[in-house]
């Protein structure tokens, strides 16, 4: 006699009714997804911040479904590596300016020329764009915009010199560069020195550089504030920071897992913009406060600048992207998307 057929009538009724169970219950109910993760700067940056609490949101909502390991930030994947590290599959996800990679998705100066809103541009078609530019070219997912709506300024330790046009004239400064706004400091005339955000407090102290852009927020939590005194208005481009998903690693997750990273990431887009522009005031009065002199150009010169910035970006992006042959039709429908434009 085996086993089975000894056990009590009640006993193989529980067994079977556990075998016929098991056999339904689908894999996503006991196979958790794992995702690993990393962050271009670092953590007390209040965009890292963002990340961490969206992470945080993720995997709350997501126990028994999908949980994000966040592996560090630059300290364990430099911050220009990683697009490329995510790419490759190295880690699943990043967090990262999309100007870090912007050679190889140009579709990104979107938008860094961007004059609508991370969920405007949701709503009108523009973030599927971003994302299929991303599938196509880089092997990765474009989930979102994250801190959109953030603005840059040009801080500098000396008094602002203006062209006989009102417009900045950057003629030897020593400005730390960076992808995103390489192509309007050119135009400026100044000259440049790329290096990650981590170097630049002590590029300062040592006058490897005189001046910096960064965003309206941030400056007093990097301290480069002890060295700048001067911040030229108005601002100019958008932060272009966004969650990417490597493409392979994407569909190896399950539906429910990708619907929920999604569905969070888009909630964060909107709660993000809405937190960080709240900040700004705040951050303004501490420079202000602590003896930053702001310096603005006339209006009309301001507009002149502004025009500067944002045709340096679509001009690149052009460029790259043949946007006056085979990439024509995704140019004309990017600035149709984010600049209201064509």
């Amino acid at each position: 006699m085996t086993y089975f057929e000894g056990l009590s009538k009640k006993a193989k009724t529980s067994i079977a009714a556990l075998t016929v169970a098991s056999l339904m219950s689908p894999v996503a109910a006991w196979a958790e997804d794992k995702v690993s993760a990393v962050h271009a700067f670092p953590a007390f940056l209040v965009y890292t911040k963002t990340f961490l609490a969206m992470v945080d949101d993720i995997n709350e909502r997501g126990k028994g479904i999908v949980q994000i390991e966040v592996r560090g930030g630059p300290e364990a994947i430099g911050m220009f590596q990683q697009p490329a590290a995510v790419r490759d599959g190295v880690v699943d996800m990043v967090h990262t300016p999309g100007s870090f990679y912007g050679a190889n998705v140009p579709e990104i100066d979107a938008m860094v020329a961007s004059r609508v809103t991370p969920m405007e541009a949701r709503e009108n078609g523009g973030a599927a764009l971003m994302d299929q530019a991303h599938q196509d070219r880089f092997n990765v997912r474009h989930l979102g915009w994250i801190d959109g709506g953030i603005k840059f300024h040009i801080y500098m330790n000396s008094e602002p010199k203006f062209r006989d046009d009102g417009v900045l004239d950057l003629t030897g400064v020593k400005l730390r560069d960076n992808p995103i706004y390489h192509a309007f400091f050119e135009s400026l005339n100044a000259t440049t020195s790329s290096m990650p955000a981590t170097e630049v407090y002590a590029a300062l102290e040592k006058g490897v550089v005189d001046a910096a852009a960064w965003t309206e927020i941030g400056i007093p939590q990097l301290k480069w504030n002890e060295f700048l005194k001067y911040r030229v208005d108005p601002t100019f481009y958008n932060t272009d920071i966004g969650v990417i998903f490597n493409k392979d690693a994407w569909a190896s997750l399950s539906p429910e897992s990708q619907k929920l990273i999604e569905e969070v990431v888009i909630e964060w887009e909107g709660k993000s913009y809405a937190d960080r522009q709240a900040e700004i005031a705040a951050d303004a009065k501490v420079l202000s406060d602590g003896g930053m002199t702001f310096v603005a150009h006339s209006k009309e010169a301001g507009e002149v600048y502004q025009n500067m910035a944002d045709d340096a970006a679509w001009a690149r992006m052009y460029e790259r992207i043949d946007g006056g042959g085979a990439g024509a039709e995704m140019y004309n429908a990017l600035r149709k998307h984010y600049a209201g434009a064509m």
